[in-house]
């Protein structure tokens, strides 16, 4: 627990961009890391145990599925509302509501005994998540100074990336001595112990006094809702089966963009689309994070498949990435504070195609070491671009808009995850999964693309951009 002398009125310790002072700003990266771990955990851990659950609740493998896309879908639909109501209402409420309802959600995981309930339970936690996936770049921003706020990013990624490294060994582990309930119960203590932290040592940030846009958040979670369903559907059954939700996702998204571009402040960040170092660096996430879930999708079932791995060899094999990304992330989120994001994220997607490319070379006959450099590469690349890049995106918005930025940063890598997924099952729809090595090769195209827009940056921002100051009605006094 923190120390008492940590005072949670609203007129004390106010957030700046100057960030809190220590030891206050260790409890609340502890704070944001642990519902981080928490939310990044049991997206890994659900996949792992997709089999176990579905054969205990007598579901069928496809529907089962839905234990795992409920989850994501809720989070996708949610990030940008959410953000916004941080805005309005306060990072810290919105956060700590995220987490107490991704607390409920996996309480009422674990207490699901049919498909259904477990789906409306994942649902919730789904919820939960985007409340804490959203605001959680806002949070790192008044929670460390400026002139260190590469480093908090940094230290961020390396959490999410050591997180999702071990989320297969920690599903594994439980499995191997509990029941698949004990995947979510292990959530409710440590949910309560975060939000004890939170209450007590998350910046306080005063929200605006702007109305909160409930049709906007309709139209936009019907638009990424139906989009990406459609899009999947469109993947796995073809034009037919996806073609009537596709149709009504694009009329959302027309409508949301025909009514958000009017507003001051909308919930779709179209006013921070404008300005060119964000807008660019939004554009090499998606392309950057496209290219690394092809990777994901198509490499398990080519080490599978074709190279005769085991699945627990797979998941040895598919470690190095995540844990090279947790090396480099820190190292570059340093580095971020005092040289430009162009440089650092075009330098690391230019690794990152290079080790793209090695991957597409392999061979049936290939040794797990030949895999475990290239892996590496990969993950060293990606984790070199990663920090600078989200760096750049946070301190390109004004402080009050912190929230849209951070729910924008996690919309792009969904939507980047989103799009490889959907491109790589196209592959193995039309050649099998023995076009991993074309995927490959795609997506180190793709990184070489993402390098080449994050060089571009280079004519925006000479040299780390100083935190725009915001009016003093933003921030508690």
């Amino acid at each position: 627990m923190p120390p008492a002398d940590i005072d949670t009125d609203a007129h004390a310790a106010a957030a700046t961009p100057d960030g809190l002072p220590i030891p206050r700003r260790y409890w609340s990266m502890a704070a944001i890391w642990l519902a981080m771990a928490m939310s990044v955990l049991d997206g890994a851990i659900a996949n792992v145990a997709l089999p176990t659950i579905a054969r205990e609740l007598h579901a069928l493998p496809a529907a089962s599925i839905w234990i795992v896309n409920a989850y994501q879908l809720a989070i996708t639909v949610t990030l940008l509302p959410l953000a916004a109501l941080g805005d309005r209402l306060g990072y810290r409420r919105v956060y700590i509501a995220g987490l107490a309802v991704f607390t409920l959600g996996s309480l009422g995981c674990a207490l699901s005994h049919s498909l259904t309930a477990l789906t409306a339970a994942r649902v919730l936690q789904g919820l939960g998540a985007g409340g804490i996936m959203s605001i959680n770049a806002a949070l790192v921003r008044f929670t460390y100074p400026k002139k260190f706020l590469g480093r908090g990013i940094g230290l961020n990624a390396l959490v999410i990336s050591i997180s999702a490294a071990i989320g297969p060994t920690v599903a594994s582990a439980i499995l191997s001595v509990a029941s698949w309930e004990w995947l979510f119960a292990v959530n409710v203590p440590i949910g309560v112990v975060a939000i004890a932290i939170a209450a007590r040592a998350l910046p306080q940030t005063a929200g605006s006094k702007r109305r909160f846009d409930l049709v906007s958040a309709v139209l936009n979670a019907a638009a990424f809702g139906f989009l990406i369903t459609g899009a999947e559907s469109l993947a796995r059954a073809g034009l037919a089966a996806g073609l009537i939700q596709l149709a009504i996702g694009v009329a959302a998204g027309a409508a949301l963009a025909w009514r958000e571009l009017r507003q001051e402040a909308p919930l779709v960040p179209f006013d921070l689309l404008k300005i060119p170092i964000f807008g660019l660096s939004i554009a090499t996430s998606i392309v950057s994070f496209a290219a690394q879930m092809m990777t994901f999708v198509a490499l398990p079932f080519y080490f599978q498949t074709v190279m005769g791995r085991s699945a627990v060899m797979t998941g040895f094999l598919m470690t190095p990435w995540p844990l090279a990304v947790g090396v480099a992330a820190p190292i570059a989120g340093r580095l971020a504070d005092r040289h430009r994001a162009g440089a650092l994220g075009g330098a690391g997607l230019a690794v990152f195609a290079v080790g793209l490319f090695l991957l597409s070379m392999l061979g049936p006959s290939s040794s797990g070491l030949d895999i475990a450099w290239r892996m590496a590469i990969c993950g060293l690349g990606f984790g070199f671009f990663q920090s600078p890049n989200n760096r750049a995106m946070v301190t390109a918005a004004p402080m009050h808009r912190s929230g849209a930025a951070g729910g924008a940063l996690a919309t792009a890598r969904l939507l980047g995850q989103t799009a490889g997924a959907l491109t790589t099952a196209v592959f193995f729809h039309l050649a099998g999964t023995r076009a991993a090595p074309e995927v490959m090769v795609t997506a180190s195209g793709l990184a070489i693309l993402a390098a080449l827009v994050s060089l571009s940056r280079l004519r925006l921002a000479p040299r780390p951009r100083p935190e725009p100051l915001d009016r003093p009605e933003r921030t508690s006094a």
